[in-house]
């Protein structure tokens, strides 16, 4: 079975993962992903034994027509109408540029590229069909092999901040940090 295919049957397993996939695409946000540690940490959580509660679902889609900060809290306040309780967080990618410091991202994958950690750089959507579609900036492989990769387009201080931050450590102490 492929990366993918593996992915893929995770979250087709979750159901409160399909549940946000549901209301995500309700919403018919162009490029959206639900992205993130959404992915990651399902697979971390099986591939160390130790599932952790969903954190945020992060909402990532790409509108240039509209980046205002106000957009995105309206369209969460419609995702916790849609499912209530969820910890949702929408950011339109077309304006993150600004916050990093980087040249315009040209979509959502694009912006995706600059995420500190490989791993990270993840996301999913469910299609018209009800398929999942995996979409990543990084090999596969990598949600797999134990670590927690530095993508060398942010500096390796931030990366370390965020991992020290996020303390995935204390949560899967046999991930390796990977500089």
């Amino acid at each position: 079975m492929s990366y993918e295919q593996r992915i893929i049957k995770l979250i087709e397993s979750d159901e409160l993962r399909m549940s946000a996939l549901r209301a995500a695409r309700a919403l018919g946000l162009p490029g959206w992903l639900i992205a993130a540690g959404f992915v990651r940490n399902l697979v971390w959580g099986r591939l160390f034994d130790n599932e952790v509660d969903l954190g945020d679902i992060d909402v990532v889609y790409f509108c240039t027509a509209d980046t205002s900060k106000e957009r995105d809290q309206i369209l969460e306040r419609r995702l916790c109408e849609l499912e209530p309780g969820l910890p949702w967080s929408v950011k339109n990618q077309a304006r993150m540029h600004l916050k990093h410091g980087d040249t315009p991202y040209k979509s959502t994958l694009d912006a995706m590229r600059y995420w500190p950690e490989k791993q990270t750089s993840i996301g999913v959507m469910l299609d018209r069909n009800d398929d999942i579609v995996v979409q990543h900036c990084f090999d596969l492989g990598f949600q797999f092999n134990g670590n927690v990769d530095h993508n060398p387009a942010r500096t390796v201080d931030v990366f370390k901040k965020r991992v020290s931050g996020k303390g995935w450590l204390k949560l899967w102490p046999a991930l390796q940090i990977k500089t």
